[in-house]
């Protein structure tokens, strides 16, 4: 199968940030505001599933713009090439996680982008595309998703401009 057949068969729509996405899973458990206000002053606006699950196809050629989310990610590998995704750290550090199975190279079946960190991805390899799967808890909203902006990373992340150019669309 290639991308085009992946994205049909899964009927995956179109991400903000680049890519298909298809919602899987919204955990029917709810998580209320309250309870959630012990994360962080702020950091959810309202309650929240549980948890959420969604399919992710990335072609070759394009990339996941940097954004964040105020919860954990779980990435797990699918199928197609390995993923690089990019965390920008609050203190600057930046981190570069291979999702697959290239172990030789240091890929690994799951990757863990923590709360609040910018994240960006893109394809590593010459399958053409990549099928990965994101779990998020608490759950995703989009209230919860920031893009990132190539003028405001520039500002907080100076020493990583080539990435922060590359992975941003304005």
């Amino acid at each position: 199968m290639n991308a085009t057949d992946l994205v049909t068969s899964l009927g995956l729509l179109p991400h903000p940030e680049g890519g298909f996405y298809k919602e899987t899973y919204r955990a029917p458990d709810v998580l209320p505001e309250a309870a959630l206000a012990g994360l962080g002053e702020g950091r959810f606006a309202g309650d929240r599933a549980a948890s959420t699950a969604i399919y992710f196809l990335l072609r070759e050629g394009e990339y996941s713009a940097l954004h964040r989310i105020a919860s954990d990610e779980v990435w797990h590998f699918y199928a197609g090439s390995p993923l690089t995704i990019v965390v920008l750290h609050d203190d600057g550090r930046r981190e570069d996680l291979l999702l697959g199975l290239d172990f030789a190279r240091g890929a690994a079946p799951q990757q863990v982008v923590p709360a609040r960190a910018w994240f960006g991805s893109y394809v590593t390899g010459g399958e053409g595309f990549a099928l990965v799967g994101c779990t998020v808890a608490p759950g995703f909203d989009f209230e919860d998703f920031e893009l990132g902006t190539q003028r405001d990373l520039l500002a907080r992340f100076p020493g990583h401009a080539e990435v922060v150019r590359a992975l941003t669309r304005a």
